[in-house]
């Protein structure tokens, strides 16, 4: 049989003639270091004359602690550390999450956190963060690794240009799409937090009938007035405020390949529908459940979870659906008021406040259905005024949207990108 070269699809053009990639395995390449256990004694909460430490759940996003200075430099000393532009590796929990060490004064913690002593003679590390990233953590058999030790890292194969000028020019091309990923995010940020404070100013705050902010035409309208969650229901509607089912009428033997899409948990976000987790039942199912049944344009409230109350609306494209036990259906009468108004009133700081402090549960907190109906709302006497807040609103929420899907293509491009610049393998 021909030996299948290893050369990329997408090859730079003075690149093209190039002999084909290099094939190592990573202890070839370096040594898989880690740092000296830190004995939780040896920790502190206080930053003051302290370095932070990181362990694996925040990676270097937070620290979980600090240490003090004295100990950490004499650690440095003694044991291994990594340098500036290092890769460390999450080694437990969710293996292969990657942060190159920008060689700010840190700790991290042993064994759950390595990266490799790489002198960069063969491979740059800056080419060798991009390898990460494609390899499949697997056992041998193709099972999921639930710890990384170093004998794995050792002989987990890479592939590389041997030329270093192409590792350069292709961690180069990948970091710059980062780079405007990372650009495009923040904006992300920005527009999520200007939205935050524009509701803020929006709807009145704890104890005030009138907000800070208010349309001109409207400012003579007088103070808001106080109604009920349940009070926004249209009653002309069967079942417009309503739960999902018990547990045990809708559970995973009623699950079909196709059908009726069941709403859970999950797919209820914070302000935005979720569609990554999909599930269906039979029709025969959402007949039996019609109690239970949602459809595009209602608004369905979590029940539980982080954080409870959150709301979002079912999208257009889902024109009936079943909701799983955790969720609430809410079918807001549009003569009276604005469904988009109503929605981001659920979703405002002041009133997840109050669902959450009438929920329930010490670990995760829950809320009823009784209870719910009862939160009181402050909304405008005039229909006209909630749907100009609405407008407002909608309009900011469409460009976070966009933005968001900016980002995902994006990420699409760099996937398939990266599927182009790495040669494939099947070994």
């Amino acid at each position: 049989m021909n030996k299948v070269k290893l050369i990329p699809d997408l090859r730079f053009p003075e690149f093209k003639n190039v002999e084909e990639w290099g094939k190592k395995k990573l202890g070839e390449i370096g040594e898989p270091l880690m740092c000296k256990r830190i004995l939780k004694e040896q920790t502190t909460s206080n930053p003051k004359n302290a370095i932070p430490f990181y362990k694996i759940g925040t990676f270097g996003k937070q620290a979980d602690a600090f240490i003090p200075i004295d100990l950490f430099e004499d650690f440095k000393n003694k044991y291994s550390f990594p340098t500036k532009g290092d890769i460390l590796i999450s080694a437990a929990g969710t293996i292969g999450r990657l942060v190159v060490y920008d060689g700010l004064p840190a700790y991290f913690q042993d064994s759950n956190i390595v990266w490799l002593g790489n002198d960069e003679s063969n491979v740059l590390n800056s080419f060798l963060f991009y390898c990460y990233s494609t390899i499949k953590w697997q056992t041998s058999d193709g099972g999921i690794i639930s710890r990384l030790y170093n004998y794995d890292l050792k002989n987990i194969k890479i592939y590389f240009p041997k030329d270093p000028q192409e590792q350069q020019k292709i961690a180069s091309c990948l970091s710059s799409l980062d780079e405007v990923i990372a650009a495009h995010s923040q904006k992300l940020e920005l527009l999520k937090y200007h939205k935050k404070g524009l509701m803020q100013n929006l709807f009145p705050q704890e104890g005030e009938k009138v907000p800070k902010y208010r349309f001109k035409e409207f400012e003579k309208d007088g103070e808001w007035v106080e109604k009920t969650l349940i009070d926004t229901a249209d009653k002309k509607v069967k079942w417009s405020f309503t739960g999902g089912p018990f547990g045990s009428n809708l559970m995973a033997s009623d699950y079909t390949a196709s059908g009726f899409r069941i709403i859970q948990l999950q797919n209820i976000g914070d302000g935005v529908f979720n569609d990554d987790n999909k599930i269906y039942a039979s029709i025969e199912k959402a007949d039996e459940l019609l109690s239970c049944n949602i459809y595009a344009g209602d608004i369905i409230i979590s029940k539980m979870g982080d954080p409870v109350g959150r709301a979002c609306i079912i999208p257009d494209n889902l024109h009936r659906c079943i909701m799983a036990s955790d969720g609430i259906r809410l079918v807001v009468d549009e003569t009276k008021y604005s469904k988009y108004f109503i929605y981001s009133l659920i979703n405002s700081k002041r009133i997840r406040e109050e669902i959450e402090k009438r929920a329930t549960g010490s670990t995760r907190k829950r809320i009823g259905l009784d209870t719910l109906r009862e939160i009181e709302l402050i909304v405008p006497r005039s229909l006209k005024e909630q749907q100009k807040i609405a407008s407002c609103l909608y309009s900011l929420d469409a460009l976070i949207t966009a933005q968001a899907e900016k980002i995902e293509q994006l990420k699409l491009h760099k996937k398939g990108l990266m599927q182009g610049l790495f040669p494939k393998i099947k070994d």
